[in-house]
């Protein structure tokens, strides 16, 4: 784990508890490293509900428990595609809070023809849903991985804040 991570996870910790909400992941391209980050703070359980890696159909289908046709005309690696994800993890978990990450790393071709080094962050609230798009236009699978997990902690921690 980064410590770079490790310590938004810290910040984004101690927002929820102090709201006392909790939040519910879906990690895409991310591997479980959003949900491994928030896991690394004692005491967890207080504002973390679950979660999942969401790297197949079959994966998503289960956590996400929704009719084919809520996906129809959607591409991974997209904003609508992300928010429909943190939508569903968040309700799905009945937590106040849903990240979802989808994006497409490097290293192999994405099924939605999604560019290496795409990511697309959604977080959806009590009060709202906000998602972002970043790109490292790099094929490094790994740096990927670390940067699209930062990204999306950082906009988790900066949307937390914007909505107190």
């Amino acid at each position: 784990m980064l410590p770079e991570t490790g310590e938004i996870a810290v910040r984004v910790a101690a927002d929820l508890r102090r709201r006392g909400e909790k939040i519910a992941v879906a990690d895409g391209a991310t591997g479980g490293l959003i949900a491994a980050s928030l896991l690394t703070v004692p005491g967890a359980l207080d504002f973390f509900v679950g979660g999942g890696v969401v790297y197949s159909l079959r994966a998503r289908d289960i956590l996400f428990d929704l009719p084919q046709e809520a996906y129809r005309g959607m591409r991974g690696a997209s904003e609508d595609y992300a928010l429909l994800q943190a939508r569903a993890i968040r309700d799905n978990f009945g937590a106040d809070w849903g990240v979802a990450e989808s994006g497409s790393v490097g290293g192999s071709s994405h099924p939605a023809g999604a560019p290496a080094g795409r990511s697309c962050v959604a977080v959806v609230g009590p009060n709202g849903e906000w998602a972002q798009v970043s790109e490292t236009g790099s094929d490094k699978r790994i740096a990927n991985m670390e940067t699209f997990t930062r990204v999306a902690l950082e906009f988790l921690e900066t949307t937390l804040a914007q909505n107190r």
